[in-house]
């Protein structure tokens, strides 16, 4: 009798032992579940499956919250955004109608640590696949909190993802690992008391889509625009990230329609170039910034020569000898080349006349543009390493933004947003914080975008410009570091007021004993 229900539903044995399943783990105990979504195909089944499972039980057995979450990283590309908040919106409504326990939520990063306060505040180089350090600050950070909030608050929560063992044999392996023999639940490998529930684990990627395509969407989707995403775009899911452990695994959603439109961990931005390449003319400013972007990363005139806690370090460089002459080979990663520079257009001292060599010839290691030089010890070359951004290079990518920004013509939103107003506040508090006491940040939006926000001048720059310019000219008398001037200030200034100032010895002592200053 089963067998014939099934067949009248187009139901397959596979889809009602999940849909069994669902239903047993919920009515199992009172631990709360979050659904992660991504509005990829495999999330979109397990939401689907679950709201199913829930609307065969009785209402007296409806006896624990559902949360369902999707992350916005505030960079994702903006029509998936769009469909994904319309997406929740909806299914909040399905869901309250029907009387189900569910609730949607969105998580995202705080303004102090979105994509933008990271590379235009504090001069993050943009990811790459070796610094790829934008997946825990966006996604796994946020998702994690909530998942946090819930356990402090129900003592455990159960994930329930669209992870399956047919996407890969690393992804099949790791989940391996994770489960527990006999059980139907997997560890979390690094949140204690949270537990992930799979309910598609043995689903192939035709049970997925035979199961969107056949099913008609409870909330009123229309999974065939969804299969017509992915036909358009030959990518991948980007998948909820949940677990530090999986990070590299999970890998980057830069080829991916759910994955962010600034991606420069991939070499070519698959996504966009797709949207665009199907009618959607307006994103081309998005794919130009994101491409520029990119192309910046490496180039040595935007980067400081000194990292965030002011560590100088070396790479080696790489000398050959070609036609009778010794040339530099230097890597252009971002354009997959290389550059061959003449050995006589650098200047090559040792690392002992570094410190001497920088004071004497003036030169401020984090704004200088052109720095042909070169360390040589015994018989191997080397180059300062790159640090952040320069502040000059952020004012750049800011007011860049803000013209993209400005040029967009998003068809369903007219005053669609790439940076939002926190975020610009949060990037002139670093940037005060770094020293620009002119305040860059509210004139260059006022230049680009005409109109001024509601800035809080209380966090004014302490100097004018010609106080400034006395400054200048004092340090570089006396031959005192400038930034580290500015740093000190800005330290004294953020623990003014308080009575008990614990903690400002041991900033005043971190800013002094930065590497770059004792060279």
């Amino acid at each position: 009798m089963n067998i014939i229900s099934n067949l009248l539903k187009n139901e397959t044995p596979q889809i009602t032992a999940s849909k069994t399943l669902i239903k047993e783990m919920y009515l199992s105990d009172d631990t709360p579940w979050v659904v992660g979504y991504s509005g990829g195909k495999d999330s979109t089944v397990v939401i689907q499956l679950v709201f199913e499972a829930l609307s065969e039980l009785h209402a007296e057995q409806l006896h624990k919250k559902v949360y369902v979450i999707s992350s916005d990283t505030l960079v994702e590309t903006p029509l998936i955004i769009s469909s994904i908040n319309s997406t929740l919106r909806r299914v909040q409504k399905y869901a309250l109608e029907q009387g189900l326990p569910i609730e949607t939520h969105k998580v995202k990063p705080e303004p102090e640590k979105s994509f933008w306060a990271n590379i235009i505040g504090k001069g993050y180089p943009s990811p790459n696949q070796k610094f790829r350090w934008c997946t825990d600050r966006l996604k796994i950070e946020p998702a994690n909190n909530f998942i946090l909030d819930k356990v402090s608050k129900f003592g455990k929560v159960i994930m329930v993802l669209g992870v399956r063992d047919n996407e890969s044999a690393t992804r099949a392996n790791v989940m391996k690992s994770h489960t527990v023999e006999g059980k139907v639940l997997m560890r979390h490998s690094t949140l204690s008391n949270a537990f992930v529930f799979a309910p598609i684990r043995d689903f192939t990627t035709d049970d997925v889509w035979h199961y969107l395509l056949n099913f008609v969407c409870p909330w009123g989707d229309d999974n065939k625009e969804l299969h017509k995403l992915y036909m358009d775009s030959s990518s991948g899911e980007c998948p909820l990230v949940i677990d530090k452990s999986i990070k590299e695994e999970a890998g980057s959603c830069g080829n991916s329609r759910f994955g962010c439109w600034t991606c420069t961990v991939v070499t070519e931005d698959k996504a966009l170039n797709g949207f665009i390449e199907n009618g959607e003319d307006w994103m081309k400013p998005l794919l130009e910034f994101r491409n520029w972007l990119a192309d910046i990363r490496d180039v040595p005139e935007y980067r400081q020569k000194y990292r965030m806690n002011g560590q100088v370090y070396f790479k080696d460089a790489k000398v050959e000898l070609i036609d009778g002459e010794l040339f530099v080979i230097i890597p252009k990663k971002s354009r997959k080349k290389l550059e061959k520079l003449p050995l006589s257009q650098f200047v090559v001292i040792s690392k002992a006349e570094l410190k001497d060599y920088l004071i004497t010839n003036n030169i401020d290691l984090g704004s200088v543009k052109e720095l042909n030089l070169l360390i040589k010890e015994g018989e191997t070359y080397m180059r300062l390493g790159h640090g952040p951004f320069t502040l000059e290079a952020r004012q750049l990518i800011l007011r860049k933004l803000l013209e993209t920004q400005l040029n967009l013509n998003h068809p369903k939103e007219t005053n669609f947003e790439l940076i939002k107003e926190d975020e610009l506040k949060v990037i002139r508090r670093y940037w005060l914080d770094n020293g620009d006491w002119s305040d860059l940040v509210p004139k260059i939006f006022s230049e680009v975008m005409g109109y001024d926000l509601d800035w809080e001048y209380d966090d004014k720059p302490l100097f004018d410009a010609e106080q400034l310019t006395d400054l200048e000219l004092l340090c570089e008398e006396m031959q005192v570091d400038m930034k580290l001037l500015k740093k000190l200030l800005s330290i004294e200034r953020e623990f003014s007021g308080y009575k008990v100032r614990r903690g400002l010895s041991q900033e005043l002592e971190k800013a002094l004993k930065q590497d770059y200053l004792h060279l």
